[in-house]
């Protein structure tokens, strides 16, 4: 999952900003907590995964997240006292086209600028179904201008190049079998798909969506 853009304008009553040694650093507080935020804590990168602030009967009340970590891509639990001030990490968010793969990683295009960055396998989910010319947004630290993480479109349309023959009249979707698509990923598809059909597979899954008329 991806962070959400810091809009300054917007967020300026609502946030303390603090210029040292040439660096912008924004306090937010757990009132500023939303999904998808991003923050700096024990030197990683977190997105604000879900949250839930909680008022006890007793004793002060706290905010619940779930913390996904943009390096590793593990999830925490932490929780903060109400009021308390964390390192809020501007992002910018910037679509690339997808050129190749080799021994740095998988290799994009800003389509603008054309400037490439290269990204390792982690970063991105499911790279077996990026197809050359396929389009995605990555997520850049603003101020240190690095890639944090990648976020794929939510599906992707692919030829199927190698499957066992179909049934002839058999439109079932329960029974299913393998297919290779074109940028060689195995797919479980429906009994009644064949070579040369394109079909729309979920990115987030991996699994067969449909198959695509021409």
């Amino acid at each position: 999952m991806g962070c959400q853009l810091f809009n300054l304008g917007l967020r300026w009553p609502i946030i303390t900003i603090l210029a040292l040694k040439n660096k912008i650093y924004i306090m937010a507080s757990t009132s500023d907590i939303r999904n998808g935020m991003c923050l700096e804590m024990n030197n990683d990168i977190y997105s604000i995964v879900e949250f839930l602030h909680v008022k006890p009967g007793k004793g002060a009340a706290f905010v619940r997240t779930k913390l996904k970590s943009l390096t590793s891509g593990k999830v925490v639990d932490n929780t903060w006292v109400v009021g308390h001030k964390i390192d809020e990490v501007r992002v910018e968010r910037r679509k690339f086209q997808y050129l190749y793969m080799d021994d740095m990683g998988y290799n994009f295009m800003d389509n603008d600028t054309f400037e490439q960055v290269s990204l390792k396998a982690e970063m991105l989910e499911r790279p077996n179904l990026l197809k050359e010319g396929s389009e995605i947004e990555i997520l850049f630290h603003a101020e240190k201008d690095i890639p944090l993480t990648a976020d794929m479109p939510s599906h992707v349309t692919l030829q199927v190049t190698y499957t066992e023959p179909g049934v002839r009249g058999d439109t079932a979707t329960n029974v299913t079998k393998a297919a290779t698509v074109e940028t060689g990923a195995e797919v479980k598809v429906p009994i009644f798909i064949n070579e040369g059909d394109k079909i729309k597979i979920d990115t987030r899954t991996g699994a067969y969506l449909e198959r695509v008329r021409e």
